[in-house]
This record gives structure tokens, C-alpha cells and sequence, in this order.
């Protein structure tokens, strides 16, 4: 009787999980590893055996120079993941984390998507813009401890007596040790929300009040201790600066695929660019006065969402503990349910219709086995290969001159790479320094047509767009 009762008081709550999960089905086909992720295996397998790294092991270029491994934890848990569920990893990986986070955001905001069902179900959908970043790569885990981090900060901005945010160190020990790079958002954003709530006005549209002093302490002394326990892992406190030198590189950050700009010129961008429309247009529309925290963390996600792709999903994490402050109550309207009912039955179709693509992408390697087995007989000693090669060299135990961890090269031959590739002004000179005596190149690139004019190398491998070649005798 009392499982009757629950469900006929929460049916509507009940359609909203459902939802909730059969969007996490359609977002989890989107899947794929990207070629970092199989460095990323490999590191988690090396760790899991012989203890964290902190030095290279996977090139001949930089072999022994000082690694920071920010996502060591994350490696090893990639690879029990591959070790226990085989080529379904991705997806099962993919699809816990994606659940997790919009649990957390419905449940954390579950009597505002009750409110106004009609807007929550659009909130739902808008999640769409999470299947960028579906990838084995610590970002998912990411999303959900900036989630977290989220709830707790504006818990306490609304309540003077919330205890959440004491979480908060816990989170930034895990968060610098699971994915260093964006561990340093734990205590920004206390320190954020603790300059907002100084403020006390009241101006047109918009409108600050000032906390009082017992959360301008709380928000302080969290912010310093979160601060204080990035510290907690194994590279210490270079942990805590690492972030900003990774911004600080200009030249990784303008050559890395993910980081580049939101663009009007690629029609990919813009159905994030239509999300923050509607975000816009629910603030100018709702009868309400714009608090000024609100408008703050808008402000910073439209900031990080144009300047770098991969912070697309941080605006629709952010703005769902922001953008239900402006929507009016509306009673569930007839036929809500069934709605709900109907859309998780299509994105549960679209996710068994999409089911065979998404597992041809989880087996699909950009090296054959061929090309593999060739360069594993030749046993190259300096081989140059393309960046985004280097990840699947890696995993096959194959010495390389670069792969994805970019971070690491920066400081010795990355920009190397750069001209060496691309046959930029001086290359010749830079090639010749590392007497390379096997390239792995792409036919897109530069490189190709200059090897394929030196009559010091002939090509022993080739295929539709690799070709590998040797150095002469």
C-alpha cells in the first residue's frame, strides 16, 4: 500500500526520472573515443600495475622528463571500467556519469521542475547540448563535481544556516586528482559568489542584496580551504597553478581541436549559441528583477562557452540553478505525463536505432592492425608521428615523438611539432635535428609532400590517408 500511495503522489516526479533516463540513453549514443582516450587507457593500465606516474614512460622525445599526471585517478578508472565491462565501457562510463548529473540537477531542483512541468521538460531537451563532451575522458566526472559545487554555493546564498558547501574541500582533494586541469573552479566560484554577495542595490532590471556576514565567513573560509586542499595530491601544490599556466599557453590552446572558439561560421555552434538565446530571452521576459549572482554566472558561462567549446556543458549545468528563478508557476496541464511518456519512448527508440553506429565508432581505430603489426616489426627508435596518432601508438606500446598530452610536450618539442608538420618557416632545420628514422604522416598534411621529395626515405606502408615511411640505409 505504501508503494501505491508514493507513486500516485509523485507520478509526476516519477515521469520526470523516466524522462530523465531515457534522455541519458539518446545522449549516450553520442559516445566515441577521441585519440587521447586510448594514452589515457594505457596510462590507467601502467598506474594500475606499477603506481601512479609522475615522469614520462610513453616517448622517446621527452622519455623521463616530469609528467603531471592531473587525471591519474581518473586513468585507473577508466581502465577497471574497460577491464570489467570490454568494448561497452564507453557507453556504461558515459551513461552513469550523464545520469548522475541530471539526477543531481532534478533532484536538487525538483520542486522547480514540478512548478512549471511544461518549462521542465524543455529543460530536459536542452540538455542536448551535453553531447558534446560524451568522450572516456575525465570531463564527465567533471561535470558532476562542478554540479555539485554549484548546488552547495547558491544552497548557501539562499540559506544562511546551509551546511552544504562544507562538501566542497571534499570535493576539490577528489576533483584535483581525478581532473586537475578544472579543479581550481571549486574554490573560484565560493570566492564568486562571495564578491556578489557584498553588493546591495537596486537598479532597473537588476538587483543585488547583500548576504550577511555569517555566509561572506562561510564562503571565505571554504574558498581558502578548498584552495588549500588541491594541495592534496600527488604533484602538491604545482596542482594549484597548473590550470592557469595550461590557459597561459597560447599556442596549445590556439592548435587543440577542443578548445577552439564558438564560431557563426560553423553551423555545428549553433545550437548552442540558440541555447543562450532562450537563456537571454527568459531573463528579459520574466516579470521578475535580475539578481545580480544570476546575471554573474551567466555572464561567466557565456564568457568560457564563446571562448572554448568544451565549456558548452558548464552553461547548461550552471544556468539550472539559475534559469527556474525566472519562470512562473504553471499547473500541470492535461496530457503531461503522456507527453513525457512519449518523448522517453522516441528517445529510446533513436537510441536502439543508433545503437549499431555508436558501437562501430567504440570499435573503430584510426590505426589498422596492419599498420600496427608493420611499425611494431620495424621497431623504430625516433619515430615522428601526427599528434593525434600518438594516443593509439601508445596503447600499442609503441615509443612515440608526440601524442595528446600536450601539456607535457609544450615545454620541449611541441612547437617543433607544430612547424615540423605544417613545413612552417625553418622546419627543415628542426626535422633534421631529431634524424627521425621512421615518420608516420597523414596525406593532408605538409609533411607528406616534403618527405615524399627526400630521396632519404621511402614509404613501406600506405593507405587511404596514412603512409609510413623509413629512412634509408
Amino acid at each position: 500500500m505504501k508503494i501505491r500511495e508514493f507513486i500516485k503522489n509523485n507520478k509526476l516526479a516519477i515521469c520526470f526520472v523516466l524522462f530523465i533516463i531515457a534522455i541519458t540513453f539518446f545522449i549516450s549514443t553520442f559516445a566515441f573515443r577521441d585519440s587521447d582516450y586510448f594514452w589515457h587507457i594505457k596510462a590507467g593500465e601502467y598506474m594500475f600495475k606499477n603506481g601512479v606516474l609522475t615522469h614520462d614512460v610513453f616517448s622517446w622525445s621527452v622519455n623521463g622528463k616530469y609528467w603531471m599526471s592531473h587525471e591519474w585517478l581518473f586513468e585507473i578508472i577508466i581502465y577497471g571500467f574497460k577491464c570489467i565491462f570490454g568494448n561497452l565501457h564507453i557507453l556504461i562510463y558515459s551513461f552513469i556519469c550523464i545520469l548522475s548529473l541530471l539526477l543531481i540537477i532534478f533532484f536538487s531542483n525538483k520542486k522547480d521542475f514540478l512548478k512549471n512541468p511544461l518549462f521542465g521538460i524543455i529543460w530536459g531537451v536542452l540538455s542536448i547540448v551535453l553531447v558534446y563532451y560524451v568522450q572516456g575522458r575525465p570531463q564527465l566526472l567533471s561535470y558532476i563535481l562542478l554540479c555539485l559545487v554549484i548546488w552547495f554555493c547558491m544552497d548557501l546564498y539562499k540559506n544562511k544556516d546551509s551546511k552544504k558547501i562544507y562538501f566542497i574541500p571534499l570535493i576539490s582533494i577528489l576533483w584535483a586528482n581525478i581532473h586537475g586541469g578544472s579543479s581550481n573552479l571549486s574554490y573560484l566560484f565560493c570566492f564568486i559568489f562571495l564578491i556578489v554577495g557584498l553588493f546591495q542595490f537596486d537598479i532597473g532590471k537588476i538587483k543585488s542584496n547583500r548576504i550577511s556576514k555569517k555566509q561572506l565567513r562561510k564562503f571565505f573560509i571554504v574558498g581558502i580551504i578548498s584552495l588549500l586542499c588541491i594541495s592534496i595530491n600527488i604533484h602538491g601544490f604545482k596542482m594549484i597553478i597548473y590550470p592557469y599556466l595550461n590557459m597561459a599557453d597560447s599556442l596549445m590552446i590556439s592548435t587543440i581541436s577542443e578548445w577552439r572558439p564558438t564560431s557563426l561560421s560553423d553551423i555545428n555552434h549553433y545550437h548552442y549559441l540558440f541555447f543562450l538565446v532562450i537563456i537571454l530571452f527568459v531573463f528579459l521576459l520574466s516579470k521578475k528583477k535580475i539578481n545580480l549572482i544570476d546575471l554573474v554566472l551567466f555572464g561567466i558561462c557565456v564568457f568560457l562557452g564563446l571562448k572554448s567549446i568544451r565549456f558548452w556543458s558548464y552553461t547548461y549545468i550552471i544556468m539550472s540553478y539559475v534559469i527556474f528563478n525566472y519562470i512562473e508557476r504553471r499547473r500541470e496541464d492535461p496530457g503531461t505525463k503522456t507527453i513525457m511518456i512519449i518523448l522517453s519512448c522516441l528517445l529510446i527508440g533513436a537510441f536502439i536505432t543508433r545503437m549499431d553506429g555508436m558501437m562501430k565508432r567504440l570499435n573503430d581505430y584510426s590505426l589498422s592492425n596492419k599498420l600496427v603489426d608493420t611499425i611494431k616489426a620495424e621497431k623504430p627508435k625516433r619515430l615522428f608521428n601526427m599528434y593525434d596518432y600518438g594516443g593509439e601508438l601508445v596503447y600499442n606500446d609503441i615509443k612515440v615523438f608526440i601524442d595528446g598530452r600536450a601539456d607535457l610536450y609544450s615545454k620541449y618539442n611541441y612547437k617543433d611539432y607544430i612547424d615540423i608538420s605544417q613545413t612552417n618557416v625553418g622546419f627543415i632545420d628542426k626535422f633534421n635535428k631529431y634524424d627521425f628514422d621512421y615518420c608516420l604522416v597523414s596525406k593532408k598534411y605538409a609533411i607528406n609532400t616534403y618527405l615524399a621529395s627526400r630521396e632519404d626515405y621511402e614509404v613501406i606502408y600506405k593507405d587511404s590517408n596514412k603512409l609510413l615511411y623509413k629512412k634509408r640505409a
